[in-house]
């Protein structure tokens, strides 16, 4: 089966929220006056994932990514917007019924693939519990069998499903992982930093083994990284999140060939020039702020090179794909 990427999104995501009561222990506040404290981790984030690509999320640690993820998938109730995967809702209550249905084809692949695997269970019955949850083949044989299946598909041998987690390495665990994702004939499936754990040697293998799977099976990712190689290797569309804001969305070689939000290129600037083409560079600046106290207006305006007045006062709206008043400025004047 080959990919198939069609111009009607397959995810939508739109306007989401995410905010965390932070607050201290009520007695704690009564007795030191203090108010309490919310911390927004996701801001109105919107964007749309077509069915067949990878659109992956970049930013640095504490930006939110992984929080968006969660959402999307159901493990995280949202504080407002609201989310849709092949036309169910994954928000509205009244849509309960088809969100069980659409469950099978949503899977998540984690960050640490020994902590999301049950260290008690053997393999073969960590990638056949999907199988049994969702009623998709009947007898302990037939099962057995497609266990072998899926392990030789990730480049493991059928054997080794009678081991258990701990006997394997770090990146023959993520490939666990993705067979057991694949075991359910899942279409959708997030990683949360798939390979962030693992060796760069072995980075290379899950990766190019993510994306041949995605050729053959036409599967569609959302990809959560900080590490904008790995996402130059991996996706079609990418999105910049900056304190729980999308600050520039654009397509994958574009975003690295022209970027044009300042925080992108900030990013970028930071990356070893292995090129060596002698391109003046500047590394990250700053700190991300505290989410709990973010700065007024832009939040970015702090760190950024092209500051002004309005910067500090008013939000900047997602124009183009890109959400920066001076960039908005600049295609005005052009």
């Amino acid at each position: 089966m080959t990919q198939d990427v069609s111009s009607a999104p397959y995810v939508q995501v739109r306007d989401l929220k995410r905010v965390f009561d932070v607050s201290k222990p009520w007695l704690n506040r009564v007795i030191e006056s203090a108010p309490k404290q919310y911390l927004k981790a996701v801001d109105g984030v919107s964007f749309d994932i077509r069915k067949g690509e990878t659109f992956a999320l970049v930013g640095e640690s504490g930006s939110g990514k992984s929080t968006v993820a969660r959402m999307v998938v159901g493990l995280l109730p949202p504080s407002g917007g609201t989310v849709s995967i092949d036309g169910v809702s994954m928000t509205d209550p009244a849509a309960a019924q088809e969100r069980q249905r659409l469950r099978r084809r949503i899977q998540m692949i984690f960050q640490d693939p020994y902590a999301s695997l049950n260290p008690r269970w053997r393999v073969g019955r960590i990638i056949a519990e999907p199988i049994r949850a969702f009623d998709l083949i009947q007898g302990d044989r037939e099962i057995e069998g497609r266990v072998g299946e899926l392990l030789s598909l990730v480049g493991l041998h059928p054997d080794d499903g009678k081991k258990f987690p701990h006997e394997f390495s770090g990146g023959q665990r993520q490939r666990i992982a993705i067979a057991r994702a694949l075991a359910s004939n899942a279409e959708f499936i997030v990683c949360d930093e798939p390979t962030s754990a693992l060796d760069v040697s072995v980075q290379a293998q899950i990766l190019n083994l993510m994306r041949d799977l995605q050729q053959k099976f036409g599967l569609t990712y959302l990809f959560i990284s900080h590490n904008l190689a790995v996402v130059r290797h991996m996706a079609t569309r990418i999105g910049v999140m900056y304190l729980g804001r999308l600050v520039e969305v654009s397509e994958g070689k574009q975003l690295f060939t022209a970027p044009r939000h300042p925080y992108t290129k900030m990013l970028l600037d930071a990356v070893p020039d292995l090129a060596m083409v002698g391109k003046p560079r500047e590394g990250v600046k700053g700190e991300i702020p505290n989410p709990i106290s973010p700065p007024s207006g832009c939040t970015f305006h702090p760190r950024c090179p092209l500051v002004f007045d309005r910067c500090r006062v008013e939000n900047p709206p997602a124009i183009d794909g890109v959400a920066c008043h001076a960039v908005n400025r600049g295609r005005e004047a052009a």
